[in-house]
């Protein structure tokens, strides 16, 4: 649920413990009297069931900074009951707050300056005046004072995105609902993480990344996968005590009750790429400290409600760091049906239901994959027959064949991307890996989708199950 940036991409954000803004309820703003209903006439027409981030940006970041800009008028003149939550958050989330408000304020100035030159503005280590990249005290102490207002702005919008989600978690709860978080093992290149702690990552002079992440060659992406994160100085995150990660997971734990952690294989080594490589072939392995890094984690936090995402190229070490840990890892339905994937369809496939184990998570399949029927739509005749054999059946929607293998699972949770309950195709997929751009991270649901009779099929054969407690079908 982070600030996006280019791409749009959650796994690339301007932090690590910011909201992003585009979720924040205009609808609220104006209940809580910061808009009015003339500001939130004239909405343009955006594309149904894609989202236009450049026309949301444009339209809404106005909107959200006029109302920041109204609470501060009005908590200066203390005459309002936002004030004293206002200020409490304010002085709670200072520690990654004050850096992350100031760098967007920073990258807006920036982005400014470069428009009026017709230049293109690039990330903090490519385009910001040198001193203030490099967090020289005198510049940041010039800086602090002159976008003082602008600053206290994203403050202010932050203040948003975290009361409002903290309504709607407390409204799930009060459903028997909880909520799963993902974040991803790195940090973006151009975000305040990686500005404001420059000599936890391995970077050049100039702070650009002097190696960068990925993946090898695998199935997803023949040349691998270039992803371009700066890597972690592992020994510099030791001598900190891996403080750093102690914060990251505390603001996942505050925001959800599980949190799936991306790319766990990273905690034990990573693919380290060159910085300048036009793909992620030319890659090794570097080893990182995971289990060092749990350890103060477990000794810090006490009990880690953590999900393993221990797909890809995974080795014997990934798997016991994993174990030792009482992490689940996870299952994909349509690994097991693909030969690709699996390299042959053999009843020994580790994501075949027969040899899921309990301390799992089954997915029909993730937001890395195609949804189930566009998948289904370009397996081969073997793959098909292979599928049709193992259920008994193929005939019927594909995505409710291998909805049903999921929740009928031994896997401890059970996972359904929304765009199979509703029996959508490729055009709803929401991320191809290895791209940038297009549609990836685009596609939203309607409210007429959710029609009820989905809901009751899902609901029935979940209690069918044994996955709804105190219901039968």
């Amino acid at each position: 649920m982070g600030p996006t940036g280019y791409g749009d991409s959650p796994y690339a954000c301007f932090s690590s413990f910011a909201g992003n803004p585009l979720l924040v309820s205009l609808e609220t703003l104006a209940a809580w009297g910061l808009l009015s209903s003339g500001d939130l006439s004239g909405v343009p027409p955006f594309p149904p069931g894609r989202v236009d981030y450049g026309r949301v940006i444009a339209w809404k970041i106005p909107l959200l900074r006029a109302a920041a800009r109204r609470l501060l008028e009005r908590d200066d003149a203390r005459d309002v009951r936002l004030d004293d939550s206002l200020r409490a958050f304010l002085a709670r989330e200072a520690w990654w707050l004050e850096d992350y408000s100031l760098f967007i304020a920073l990258k807006r100035f920036f982005e400014e300056r470069a428009r009026s030159r017709d230049e293109t503005a690039g990330a903090w280590n490519a385009s910001w005046d040198r001193d203030i990249a490099l967090r020289e005290p005198a510049a940041m102490r010039r800086w602090r004072k002159e976008l003082e207002r602008d600053a206290r702005i994203e403050s202010v919008i932050q203040f948003f995105f975290f009361r409002q989600w903290q309504e709607l978690r407390e409204a799930a709860a009060a459903r028997g609902m909880r909520i799963i978080g993902d974040i991803p093992i790195f940090a973006a290149p151009d975000s305040a993480d990686v500005w404001a702690n420059r000599e936890l990552f391995l970077l050049d002079g100039d702070g650009r990344p002097a190696v960068v992440s990925g993946v090898p060659p695998d199935y997803f992406a023949a040349t691998g996968q270039l992803w371009g994160n700066p890597l972690y100085d592992w020994p510099a995150l030791k001598r900190r005590k891996f403080d750093y990660w102690v914060r990251r997971i505390q603001a996942a734990t505050s925001l959800y009750d599980y949190v799936r952690i991306d790319h766990f294989r990273g905690f034990c080594a990573c693919w380290t790429v060159p910085a300048g490589e036009k793909t992620a072939e030319n890659g090794r392995w570097e080893p990182a400290l995971g289990a060092e890094l749990f350890r103060t984690l477990a000794r810090e936090l006490g009990r880690l409600p953590l999900i393993a995402e221990d797909l890809g190229v995974i080795t014997p070490d990934v798997n016991e760091l994993r174990e030792s840990l009482g992490f689940p890892g996870m299952r994909v339905l349509q690994f097991a049906f693909d030969a690709a994937e699996a390299g042959s369809l053999s009843a020994d496939n580790r994501f075949l239901p027969h040899n899921h184990a309990a301390d799992s998570v089954v997915y029909t399949g993730t937001h890395d994959n195609d949804t189930s029927r566009g998948w289904y739509a370009h397996r081969s005749p073997e793959e098909r027959d292979y599928l049709a054999r193992y259920c008994g059946s193929a005939d019927g929607d594909v995505e409710w064949i291998l909805i049903r293998m999921a929740l009928s699972s031994v896997s401890r949770f059970a996972v359904v991307p929304l765009q199979d309950v509703l029996g959508l195709g490729s055009e709803a997929r929401m991320n191809t890996p290895g791209t940038s751009g297009g549609s990836n991270w685009a596609w939203r649901f309607e409210n007429g989708a959710l029609a009820p009779r989905a809901a009751e099929r899902l609901r029935a054969m979940s209690a069918l199950y044994g996955r709804v407690p105190g219901f039968s079908s």
